[in-house]
């Protein structure tokens, strides 16, 4: 068997074994005896909720488990034609089962991601704030540029994008917005994104054609799920409306519709500006919530909510990845060490190899770098 092939199923046989150990394949058979079991009680759907959590439960593992068992009876039958096939010297057969294992390979690696996103709120939509650093003008069109990026990384992975609210910078970009992303795990894989983002570039605004630093804050946090109760006492909270200062035309508000909800106890302000004053209290109220579900997320993940809590000032010292345009191009996630030359292709949304190395992180605990650096 060819070396390159080999390592392809070193690889796959590495997803694999990972596989089964975010699902505790072992213990999968009589798990999943109880789930049919409990969906045989007569009284199962005296509780409706319970029942569909039931069944989806049950379903996501009989899921997990044929998609594992799937894929390492396919390998086998492929490493059996390649056998085959160098014993009866038919290139041909060995070429197909080659590539299917290729073809495994990738899928491989895509299921092994899909099962690091299992946390609480993962499969979730989410919530994503930008807000520009110091810097006026600079940081306010790197802010722009960053909601470009993300918003073209929901868009090309299906996801439903919305403005929640914007507010426009004095010359150019924006000084904050807020944007609602809808589709299954859309928190889980945005919830690395949470930092401070740091551009270094020759500035457009700048006749002197110096280099310029700039920094914009990202937070991201999951939109909360109608099963969990958030209580948010009235006593505690402050409801304001203003005059949104939209981009012109059709966004014009000609009323004090934008609502400001601040939360008094943790200083949290949400704000909503693009519907009806009643939409807005609304939409406001629901990125309170999740917000404070958020906090309690934190609180019992200190470790991977680190930049949650403590993401501090966008400025020098909170960063968690740069962005060089200028003098060289390169995008490095100072967490994980992952880094790439294709600038242009990271700021059109091509974003997935930093979110997969920061889960894989959350996960083992350390840095491709550090764990390269054991080997």
């Amino acid at each position: 068997m060819r070396a390159e092939i080999q390592n392809k199923v070193a690889e796959i046989e590495k997803s694999l074994t990972l596989l089964a150990q975010r699902m505790d394949y072992e213990t999968a058979p009589h798990r999943l005896e109880e789930f049919n079991a409990m969906t045989e009680d007569p009284d199962l759907w005296n509780d409706p909720e319970k029942a569909q959590k039931l069944m989806r439960d049950r379903q996501i593992l009989m899921d997990k488990v044929a998609t594992y068992e799937s894929m390492k009876q396919e390998l086998s039958d492929n490493l059996e034609l390649i056998e085959l096939g160098e014993m009866e010297d038919d290139s041909e057969v060995v070429s197909d089962a080659e590539s299917a294992i290729v073809a495994l390979r990738d899928k491989a690696a895509q299921k092994e991601l899909e099962a690091l996103l299992d946390g609480e709120a993962d499969s979730n939509d989410t919530f994503l704030e930008i807000n520009a650093g110091a810097g006026g003008t600079e940081s306010c069109d790197w802010a722009a540029m960053l909601a470009r990026m993300y918003v073209r990384w929901a868009e090309a992975h299906g996801y439903k994008v919305e403005l929640q609210s914007e507010s426009a910078g004095d010359e150019a970009g924006i000084k904050s917005a807020a944007y609602k992303i809808s589709g299954h795990n859309a928190y889980g894989w945005l919830k690395s994104e949470s930092g401070v983002h740091r551009l270094v570039r020759i500035s457009p605004y700048d006749s002197a054609a110096k280099r310029h630093t700039s920094f914009s804050s990202v937070w991201v946090y999951p939109v909360v799920d109608d099963n969990i109760e958030i209580e948010v006492n009235p006593a505690d909270i402050r409801i304001d409306t203003y005059r949104s200062s939209g981009a012109g035309g059709q966004h014009v508000n000609t009323t004090d519709s934008a609502v400001r909800i601040t939360h008094n106890p943790t200083g949290i302000v949400v704000t909503s500006s693009e519907k009806s004053q009643h939409q807005n209290r609304d939409i406001a109220m629901k990125a309170l919530k999740s917000r404070l579900y958020q906090l309690e997320l934190d609180r019992r993940n200190a470790d991977i909510n680190a930049a949650h809590e403590a993401k501090g000032d966008a400025g020098w010292g909170n960063q968690i990845r740069s962005y060089v345009l200028q003098p060289y191009q390169m995008v490095k996630d100072l967490r994980t060490g992952h880094e790439t030359s294709d600038t242009k292709g990271v700021l059109d949304g091509d974003l997935d190899g930093f979110m997969a190395a920061t889960l894989a992180m959350d996960v083992s605990g350390k840095s491709r770098a550090e764990a390269q650096g054991e080997d």
